[in-house]
C-alpha cells in the first residue's frame, strides 16, 4: 500500500506560510495518506441533469440525492465532489466526508453545434470559505475547462485566479479539463489529452481529471495515457470513470491507468452512484483497493464481490 508522510507533500509556492499546514492536512486527507486521489464525482445533477439518476439500468435509490452522501459516508473515498448548494444541504448530516466544491457547472442542453461550451464560475471563493468556517469539511475545489472552446480563455483565467486564491487558503484544486468545441475533432485524441494535462500544470492545479485517450493499433489507452501523465509533471493526473460499466472491466482498466499510464488515482461518479447502496459501497471499496491499496484487479474484484475486505 503506498504511503506518504507530511514531509513528502510538495507544497506549492503560492500557498501562504500561514496556510502551509492546512494545505498538508487537506492533501493528506484527500489522498488518505497515499498521495493518490479517489474522487467520487457527484456533479452530474447539473452536468447531465436527471438522466443519470433515473431510468433503465439505474437503481431507484439513485433518484434520491442523499444516496450520494450515503455512499460517500459508508464507502471508501478520498473526496466527494459536488456543487456548493448540494454539499450545503447534506453536509451537516455527513460531517465525516471530505468535500471538494465544484465551482462551475453547465447543463448539457446547449450542444456544441449551437454554441461552443462555456462553464462560468457559479459563486465566489468567499461563499465556500464561509461554509468551511461554519464547520463543513471542505478540503478542495474543482473547476471545469473546455480546452478548444472559443471561451477557453475565460475559463482558464477564472481557473488560474481560483487556484491562486485557493492555495493561499490552503485548499487543493482539481481541474476537469476536456477538449471540446467546434475546433476539436477528436475529444479523446492522445495528444490533446496530454495537452490538457500540461495546461493544468501551468495553471497550478494539484490534480487534473481527464478522459482516457483512445487506444490505437500500436498502443493501448493506458500506454498513451503515460504521455499525459508525464506532461502533467507535478500535477497528479486522474481519469474520468464514465458511465456505468461492468465492474471487472472497469477495475482492470483502472489498474492499467495507474500502473501502465502513470495516473495518480481516479475520478468516478456515475459508475458508482447508479448502483444500489450496497453495490455502490462495495465498488468504492474495490476502486480504492486499487487506487489506494495497490490491489491487483482480481483482488479488487474479490472486494467488490464481498469475498475480501478493504480498509485503509
Amino acid at each position: 500500500m503506498p504511503k506518504i508522510t507530511r514531509e513528502d507533500v510538495r507544497v506549492p509556492a503560492d500557498v501562504m506560510p500561514e496556510a502551509r499546514e492546512t494545505y498538508i492536512d487537506n492533501y493528506m486527507a484527500a489522498t488518505r495518506g497515499t498521495g493518490r486521489l479517489m474522487l467520487f464525482a457527484c456533479d452530474q445533477k447539473i452536468e447531465h441533469l436527471n438522466k443519470d439518476f433515473h431510468g433503465a439500468g439505474i437503481d431507484p435509490s439513485d433518484g434520491d440525492p442523499e444516496h450520494l452522501f450515503e455512499i460517500g459516508s459508508q464507502g471508501t473515498i478520498g473526496v466527494l465532489a459536488g456543487q456548493r448548494g448540494l454539499v450545503a444541504r447534506y453536509a451537516p448530516d455527513y460531517p465525516e466526508i471530505n468535500y471538494l466544491i465544484k465551482m462551475n457547472s453547465k447543463t448539457n442542453l446547449v450542444k456544441t453545434a449551437q454554441q461552443d461550451p462555456y462553464s462560468p464560475q457559479l459563486y465566489d471563493l468567499e461563499a465556500v470559505l464561509a461554509m468551511r468556517e461554519a464547520g463543513v469539511n471542505i478540503v478542495g475545489l474543482g473547476y471545469t475547462i473546455y480546452l478548444g472552446s472559443e471561451y477557453e480563455a475565460n475559463m482558464m483565467y477564472e481557473a488560474g485566479e481560483l487556484i491562486a486564491e485557493a492555495h493561499a487558503e490552503g485548499l487543493l484544486v482539481v481541474l476537469w479539463i476536456y477538449p471540446r468545441g467546434t475546433a476539436v475533432v477528436d475529444e479523446k485524441d492522445a495528444d490533446l489529452i496530454a495537452g490538457a494535462a500540461g495546461v493544468a500544470l501551468c495553471l497550478g492545479a494539484d490534480f487534473v481529471k481527464v478522459n482516457p485517450p483512445h487506444g490505437t493499433d500500436e498502443k493501448s489507452s493506458a500506454e498513451l495515457l503515460a504521455v499525459a501523465s508525464r506532461a502533467a509533471g507535478r500535477t497528479g493526473l486522474v481519469c474520468a470513470g464514465g458511465s456505468k460499466a461492468d465492474a471487472k472491466d472497469f477495475l482492470s482498466s483502472l489498474y492499467d491507468q495507474i500502473h501502465v499510464g502513470g495516473a495518480c488515482g481516479n475520478a468516478t461518479g456515475r459508475n458508482i452512484h447508479m448502483r444500489s447502496l450496497d453495490e455502490a459501497v462495495r465498488l468504492t471499496n474495490a476502486i480504492s483497493a486499487i487506487t489506494l491499496g495497490d490491489y491487483d484487479p482480481e483482488e479488487a474484484l474479490d472486494v467488490f464481490e464481498g469475498k475480501e475486505n478493504f480498509n485503509i
